[in-house]
């Protein structure tokens, strides 16, 4: 017995491998939830089709399971009516079927209730997977008008400003949310707007994209001697690279790009590791206007981007209507560039 008791045995290996089966167990069992989800579906749009009235076909259902399954839960009407949603949502696209069974039905569920096309609930799947987002975090995206400020941050731009956007592999996005930031004081200086998103980080990542990790605030670099504070400083993981993030409570000013090129310089010099890529920067305004933004990129390599932030959700309408603006200015240069 004290020979047993003097050897290290790594127990954790069991935990190990009773968890990775759970996982498994739960993924499978997800799977054939959605499967079963979609043929019933399938089963009561078929069924309706030349009925006057689905509603009624389901409260006929629904009955019978109550008087003859009275054991089986979760099949009332108004889950069997989003499950004929849930199909008729996706039945004829392969793209959507061949992501429904990597999401839970409660993030299916609430993509069904707030999206608006099948562009956009598939934007959120792809979104869920690969982000490995909870329910909570899908609804927050989506209502802070995630898609939308996607898209415009992808839509046409000045060549600078789209140099930025090429060398930064459209990570960033042109518009912020920090709603969850809850600074009520119109006076807040940029400490305080730093020590809010200290405050909460999780969220501000989830904001920005969960490839970022968290370095340090008031990051401090050296040159000549001097002493320099970086404000925020991550590592990204799809870039692979260092990513200082500086904020500003007013509009863009041109001599941020200067001070952001320095910033990256010393950080390329004195902290990348060989086998990084160049830093990159972002600089957070409350507001900006592209065309200074422009000219301030234009006669620099800096690999910095310029974005806005809101302190409320942005208005999805006014995206839309910035977005068509955007595409149609784009449209009117390239038509004077031939």
């Amino acid at each position: 017995m004290s020979k047993l008791l003097e050897l290290n045995y790594d127990f954790n290996k069991v935990v190990e491998i009773i968890e990775t089966t759970k996982e498994r167990s739960y993924r499978k069992l997800n799977e054939e939830l959605i499967k079963m989800y979609f043929s019933i579906g399938e089963f009561i749009s078929n069924e309706v089709k030349d009925l006057k009235s689905d509603l009624l076909f389901i409260k006929k259902l629904v009955e019978f399971f109550e008087s003859t399954y009275p054991e089986l839960k979760g099949f009332d009407q108004r889950a069997l009516y989003r499950m004929k949603q849930f199909y008729e949502f996706y039945c004829n696209s392969e793209e959507a079927r061949a992501l429904l069974t990597k999401i839970n039905w409660s993030c299916h569920l609430i993509i069904m209730s707030i999206c608006n096309s099948l562009e956009e609930r598939i934007f959120y799947m792809n979104m869920c997977i690969s982000q490995n987002l909870s329910v909570r975090e899908l609804e927050r995206q989506i209502r802070s008008s995630y898609y939308e400020r996607h898209k415009f941050s992808n839509a046409p731009s000045t060549p600078a400003i789209e140099r930025s956007k090429e060398i930064t592999k459209h990570i960033f996005l042109e518009k912020y949310s920090f709603e969850f930031l809850e600074l009520f004081d119109p006076n807040f200086s940029e400490k305080d707007l730093e020590k809010s998103i200290l405050n909460n980080m999780k969220k501000f990542i989830l904001e920005i994209g969960k490839d970022f990790m968290f370095i340090k605030e008031e990051y401090l670099v050296e040159a000549g001697g001097k002493e320099y504070f970086i404000d925020l400083l991550f590592y990204h993981r799809t870039l692979q690279c260092l990513v200082a993030f500086e904020l500003k409570i007013g509009e863009f000013k041109p001599e941020y790009i200067g001070k952001m090129a320095f910033y990256l310089s010393v950080l390329d010099h004195n902290i990348k590791k060989e086998n990084e890529n160049p830093s990159v920067g972002v600089i957070l305004c409350a507001s900006k206007n592209n065309e200074i933004v422009e000219y301030a990129l234009s006669e620099t390599l800096s690999k910095t981007m310029v974005a806005e932030y809101e302190l409320n959700l942005i208005d999805k309408k006014l995206l839309a209507k910035k977005l068509k603006e955007c595409i149609s200015i784009a449209k009117n240069n390239c038509c004077k560039n031939n």
